[in-house]
């Protein structure tokens, strides 16, 4: 039931498999750029600290994770949540041609600097991607596979060109965008004349929800740590940005909802009644 693939009427199947493909993590293909490039502090996602640039002590030489299978049990859940959403082996394949770090390590700061500028920018992808599949949102496809392949060209950028690269703005521009897609999607749950409140950037860390109506509701960027949705309605709730982590889910329906990463997923807790949009997969931790 949490894997449930059914026909959504507010989707599309009006979108780019290619580039749905190239969004997804190959860490086969990459040099381990996530254990390397990124910095993280001892605490509840990780058992050390570790500064950017230093490869993390569990990172093997052919680059694989040595307690991959055993993260969470090791102290290091917060991998688990990570998703690069393709950049990892994008940067190692075609910014950097497939000549790894420990191979060439002139080339070593400069690529651990370009990932994270890469992963923005393939997140921005995903969301245009998902944008083109809200029917509701049709009348603005036009201009979102003109940003979408806008987007495609900047990840095709030289590493010097990528490094000066304002990403910023271009999210600015990306979310001005998904912004309008929300609302022509957001209303289709707003006809019933409910009033669907604003939560946009909202605390409701801890908050009893559940059970709770949030059809069509906006809670971008909200901050629903540890929070309870069991059995709540998510239907059309624009989800981009709010902060899953240890959010109870369990029973919840979350079909329709739009936005929803992975890695949101991954930082949330539900269980086999969880009801999840197509594209997304039931976490191997939950319950």
């Amino acid at each position: 039931m949490g894997t449930e693939h059914r026909t959504d009427e507010h989707r599309t199947d009006e979108h780019r498999p290619d580039v749905d493909r190239a969004l997804k993590a190959d860490c086969a293909s990459c040099f381990g750029l996530c254990c390397v490039a990124l910095p993280f502090a001892a605490s509840a996602d990780f058992a050390i600290n570790k500064d950017a640039g230093k490869p993390c002590r569990n990172l093997r030489t052919d680059f694989r994770c040595g307690i991959h299978t055993g993260l969470r049990d090791s102290g290091f859940p917060g991998c688990t949540v990570y998703d690069c959403f393709g950049a990892g082996q994008h940067v190692s394949q075609t910014t950097f041609g497939g000549t790894d770090w420990r191979r060439a390590p002139d080339t070593a700061q400069q690529m651990f600097a370009v990932f994270p500028v890469v992963r923005q920018l393939h997140e921005l992808l995903w969301y245009l991607t998902e944008a083109l599949k809200l029917r509701p949102a049709r009348s603005l496809h036009s201009e979102v596979r003109g940003l979408l392949e806008r987007t495609e060209r900047l990840t095709g950028l030289a590493p010097d060109e990528l490094e000066k690269l304002d990403v910023a703005a271009h999210r600015r521009d990306v979310n001005a965008l998904l912004l309008r897609t929300s609302e022509l999607v957001r209303a289709e749950a707003r006809r019933g004349g409910k009033d669907r409140r604003n939560r946009r950037g909202a605390d409701l860390i801890g908050a009893r929800l559940r059970g709770a109506d949030l059809r069509g509701a906006d809670l971008r960027g909200a901050y629903l740590i540890a929070a309870d949705l069991g059995g709540a309605d998510l239907r059309l709730a624009d989800l981009i940005g709010a902060d899953l982590r240890d959010t109870n889910l369990s029973g919840a329906d979350l079909t329709g909802c739009i936005f929803l990463t992975q890695p949101q997923l991954n930082a949330a807790k539900g269980d086999s009644a969880t009801r999840l949009p197509p594209e997304l997969i039931r976490p191997a931790h939950w319950s």
